[in-house]
């Protein structure tokens, strides 16, 4: 057990009791503490603060979960993350791309580079489809699959888009919503990216960014030097030196009981037995699902929070003799004869997370269900299958493979299905009339599949409120059809519109939406008709 503040806590008394100490719970511990209120954050990671953004260690080499690029529109979000890590960014070039069939796409597109890729029978066959679906489009669409094929095609939709889509999702593209690949794809023709692609094969691009038409993709970003775990790892030691916070690891919530009074008193499992926490203010980050099921007195809402559905991710990371395997971040993988689907180059992202320079380190992500086939197997096997898989790819050779390692990560994507959204939304209105004083935030504490700073801002919000004693600010104040392009100078405000609110709550600065909007874009399954038999779930 690993416990920061209190050596025997006991019970503690404290202003703000908060569960989860990923980027939403830790930067409301911090902010709180930095006002002089004191707080009670528990984790149930026994090592590790900042949740999906965190960094594991394995004798030596660090490990991001997912990859998480320090960017935001929102000046407040890049202020606070300067004030906990002022000396340890570091400005990192980006590359991805895409490979498929043993070769690689640069992503986005060089238009002679595909078609000398593609072949010229195959780039023919690809305009030809394009043309016909253009000519002839589905005139009933309903899918994911549907939209695409109408948008380039039945060839480039099977090609850059199917495979790699339902990897992530676990689920088949003509049974995901039309809605989100409409919001996900916005902006992008075949016409303009293949324009931009000559220009820029051409070289006739201009800064910044390339000259994209669609500027959605940034050219470097600021990343700490040994990785986002750096971040939290700070926020955490900033929480303890105030005196004002304790943070228990290895403590999993147990029960969060409504005092009577307005307050709370929470319970929580940790290796040497439960620990209660008596607080005036509650914040949880901790998925809503679970959450239900130990609120005191039961919500009625629970049933409904219990559907909600997530999808999992592990990582394996295989350390290689080479002094590096290929220059990009990361790699998306179309390719069906393998499960992998991301392939991370954790030197590229910063040259300390690999501890030797003639070692390179690499992290295969594969997306899955929480007890599945993948999710189930042991450390040992997804190891040999992760090696076996980039033979396969033909990224490295499997006798260089001198060691590896899976970190597991659960929940790490809400699932946005035909009823997420009466779920969430029956569990915040019961939880908001009958607790004032308990404020869900992050990614799960509302069932968002958001960016870091989107995390971030629902906590600082939350904070102010907690600080006025009274809701003040909408934190589910979120435009969910505005267009979050990772374009534009870090920390330029967004001028877009929030959804209408009560007249008692205070608008949102355009600073703050633009933090907010930063939701990341989630299938929807099509949700079924009232005369058709209804669809498996997610």
């Amino acid at each position: 057990m690993t416990v920061v503040g209190e050596k025997q806590p006991g019970i503690l008394d404290v202003d703000v009791a908060i569960i989860g100490a990923g980027p939403a719970g830790l930067t409301a511990g911090y902010l709180l503490t930095k006002q002089g209120k004191s707080v009670a954050i528990i984790e149930k990671d026994d090592t590790y603060v900042g949740g999906i953004s965190r960094t594991v260690e394995h004798e030596g080499y660090r490990f991001d979960i997912g990859g998480h690029r320090f960017f935001s529109k929102s000046q407040q979000v890049v202020d606070l993350w300067n004030e906990i890590l002022p000396d340890d960014f570091i400005q990192r070039p980006r590359m991805s791309r895409i490979y498929y069939e043993g070769k690689f796409y640069s992503y986005p597109l060089r238009a002679f580079e595909a078609l000398g890729n593609l072949g010229i029978l195959r780039s023919t066959a690809c305009m030809v489809s394009y043309l016909r679906y253009k000519m002839f489009p589905i005139k009933d669409v309903r899918s994911f699959e549907d939209w695409t094929t109408n948008q380039f095609g039945k060839k480039l939709y099977s090609i850059f888009f199917k495979t790699y889509t339902e990897k992530v999702w676990g689920m088949p593209c003509d049974e995901m919503s039309a809605d989100w690949a409409a919001q996900r794809i916005k902006g992008l023709s075949l016409w303009n990216a293949v324009t931009d692609g000559l220009k820029r094969s051409l070289g006739l691009n201009k800064k910044p960014n390339d000259g994209q038409e669609v500027k959605t993709l940034l050219e470097t970003f600021r990343y700490p030097r040994l990785g986002p775990g750096m971040m939290w790892d700070a926020a955490r030691d900033h929480i303890q030196v105030t005196g004002k916070g304790t943070v228990l690891m290895g403590h999993a919530l147990d029960r969060l009981a409504s005092d009577g009074s307005g307050g709370w008193s929470m319970t929580a499992d940790g290796p040497d037995g439960k620990v209660q926490i008596r607080a005036k203010d509650a914040i949880s980050s901790a998925p809503m699902r679970e959450l239900s099921k130990r609120v005191h007195p039961l919500p009625q809402s629970s049933l409904q929070a219990t559907n909600l559905k997530y999808r999992d991710f592990l990582t394996v990371a295989l350390m290689v003799k080479s002094d590096d395997l290929f220059p990009d971040n990361w790699i998306y993988i179309h390719d069906d004869r393998v499960q992998v689907g991301r392939v991370q180059n954790f030197r590229s992202w910063s040259p300390e997370m690999v501890p030797d320079e003639d070692m390179a380190c690499v992290g295969l992500e594969y997306f899955c269900f929480e007890g599945d086939g993948l999710w189930s197997s042991s450390d040992e096997d997804l190891v040999a299958q992760a090696t076996r898989e980039m033979e396969i790819l033909g990224l490295c050779d499997p006798s260089k493979v001198v060691g590896g390692t899976v970190v597991r990560q659960e929940k790490a994507y809400p699932v946005y299905d035909d009823e997420y959204e009466a779920n969430v939304e029956a569990m915040r209105i019961e939880l908001e009339e009958k607790y004032p004083s308990l404020y869900l935030v992050g990614r799960n504490g509302m069932h968002r599949y958001n960016n870091q700073d989107h995390a971030m801002m629902t906590a600082m919000l939350t904070v102010e409120n907690i600080l006025a004693g009274e809701r003040i600010y909408d934190t589910w104040c979120v435009n969910e059809d505005a267009e979050y392009h990772e374009a534009g100078d870090e920390g330029a405000q967004a001028s877009l519109a929030a959804r209408d609110v009560q007249s008692d709550t205070k608008p949102l600065s355009d600073d703050q939406v633009a933090a907010l909007t930063s939701l990341r874009g989630v299938p929807e399954r099509i949700a079924p008709e009232a005369d058709e038999p209804k669809r498996k779930s997610a």
